[in-house]
């Protein structure tokens, strides 16, 4: 691959001037795929002033003119998609079949689109005309676990709204990063409008996030590292959106078709080997079936494959890095020792692996609230299922969590999935498995984070909102 030495800064690709060489692992065979270049604070500032001097330009341009640039992303976006999910399942474990469908974020694209194709960036309050303008130049930090669609996510909107900005991708997956700079190369996107530097968060992230040019930091990632950035930020008194960690509530209520419902909730956990901050993790459920519930888990956590991303009937691939599997291994140790009942999984690699960072898909039961394992973010194939004597003990043991990204009901009994629904602390709330609707804000309450990503208000992170006052006022 091209440039995995470089970063793409004022329509260039150019050399670090602060250059170290990080490396690039295949979580499947815990083989070097290649270095990168790690930059620094030198490549910050060089990456800023290329954004800022081309922001008065680009800030000027129409909605209309933003919608063709946006499109001719779209269409190279499309003719790169084979090569983006190749690179996505070899960087990140994604079994290819997964990386393909789920993790390009087209419909991500296209969605920002559709709201700039419709949005209003005027409108008159009787004499006051408000104006929504671009906030200017934008820092955007992305995680690993869904790369290239959290590129997309801050990217897009970003471009909409007339923002010029600085994108670091995650050091762990950054291949997709190169592919998806070439892309916005080949779209025609001007210079200095986008650019990219590769890097450790520590170093490259910090320098952004306290950098003077920078008027917005976009961050999705985990709690910890969401604190030290707004920390960072505050000295400027830059804007902050965040998506950081989930720790999000499955509630199967009484009437609910069990069978699907554990079955779609093992499954929503599993997927991206756990790696989701949205994943239903949580599984409250009555005291009364709760073996029921185990019997069904552990039939469907049993029957995932895992193993080989090339295979089609795979479904679980590794977790990222040695650091996330060990981490993951943690967590697994602390449930059995704090008395949960594994159900399966639990240790180690799956017995047919001798290598990768693969785990056991993990199923834990008789889970009570204060467990570690029910606390905090595993981000691994790790479920927990806790039981609840009544609705009311259900709805605060879901509430009961420092986190409020996501949340889930299934019932047959829609009226009571709504209610149990509006008391959930969580900035989405899934009913019954319901389709993603990619228009709707994502986001968190509590430290899930602030700020919403999607639609028009991800599109809305991304404006300054300005008053003029007596606009259409008659003359004195």
């Amino acid at each position: 691959m091209q440039h995995v030495r470089q970063h793409y800064i004022d329509g260039d690709w150019v050399d670090p001037l602060d250059p170290t060489l990080l490396d690039v692992i295949d979580p499947s065979s815990e083989q070097l795929i290649t270095r990168i270049a790690g930059g620094g604070p030198r490549d910050v500032d060089r990456a800023v002033a290329a954004a800022r001097k081309a922001f008065p330009l680009f800030s000027t341009t129409t909605p209309p003119q933003r919608l063709e640039l946006l499109r001719a992303v779209l269409s190279e976006y499309e003719r790169r998609r084979e090569d983006i999910a190749e690179v996505l399942s070899t960087e990140i474990g994604a079994p290819f079949q997964i990386a393909r469908k789920w993790q390009l974020a087209l419909a991500e694209l296209r969605s920002v689109i559709e709201v700039l194709e419709h949005y209003q960036f005027e409108e008159l309050q009787g004499s006051t005309k408000i104006v929504r303008e671009p906030i200017g130049v934008v820092g955007l930090i992305t995680p690993w676990n869904w790369p290239i669609g959290q590129i997309i996510m801050k990217v897009a909107p970003a471009l909409a709204a007339g923002c010029t900005m600085v994108l670091k991708p995650s050091e762990v997956a950054p291949l997709n990063a190169i592919i998806w700079s070439e892309i916005m190369h080949s779209a025609g996107v001007p210079a200095g409008v986008y650019n990219m530097v590769q890097g450790e968060g520590a170093v490259v992230g910090e320098a952004m996030s306290a950098h003077p040019g920078i008027d917005m930091m976009s961050f999705t990632g985990s709690t910890r590292a969401g604190i030290l950035i707004a920390q960072s930020a505050a000295k400027t008194v830059k804007r902050v959106a965040q998506e950081l960690g989930g720790k999000s509530a499955n509630i199967l209520l009484p009437d609910a078709d069990f069978e699907s419902a554990v079955t779609k909730g093992v499954l929503g956990v599993m997927r991206n080997s756990g790696q989701a901050c949205s994943a239903p993790t949580r599984m409250l459920v009555p005291a009364e079936r709760h073996e029921e519930v185990k019997r069904i888990a552990k039939s469907v956590a049993e029957g995932l494959i895992v193993g080989d991303v090339r295979d089609p009937k795979t479904n679980v691939g590794p977790v990222v890095s040695k650091s996330q599997f060990d981490n993951v291994q943690r967590f697994i140790r602390a449930g059995i020792d704090e008395g949960a009942d594994l159900v399966t999984g639990g240790p180690g690699r799956p017995e047919h692996l001798n290598r990768g960072y693969f785990v056991r898909p993990t199923v834990f039961a008789n889970v009570h609230n204060d467990m570690i394992i029910a606390r905090e973010e595993i981000f691994g194939p790790v479920l927990s299922i806790l039981p609840y004597r009544n609705e009311e003990e259900a709805i605060d043991l879901a509430n009961d969590t420092i986190f409020g990204l996501a949340a889930y009901v299934q019932s047959s009994d829609l009226a009571r999935a709504r209610s149990v629904a509006a008391r959930m602390r969580a900035g989405t709330v899934h009913i019954n498995y319901t389709a993603p609707d990619r228009a709707a804000p994502f986001g968190g309450y509590k430290q899930s984070g602030n700020g919403r990503e999607n639609g028009k208000w991800g599109l809305e992170e991304y404006l300054e909102v300005k008053a003029l006052l007596g606009y259409d006022a008659p003359l004195a």
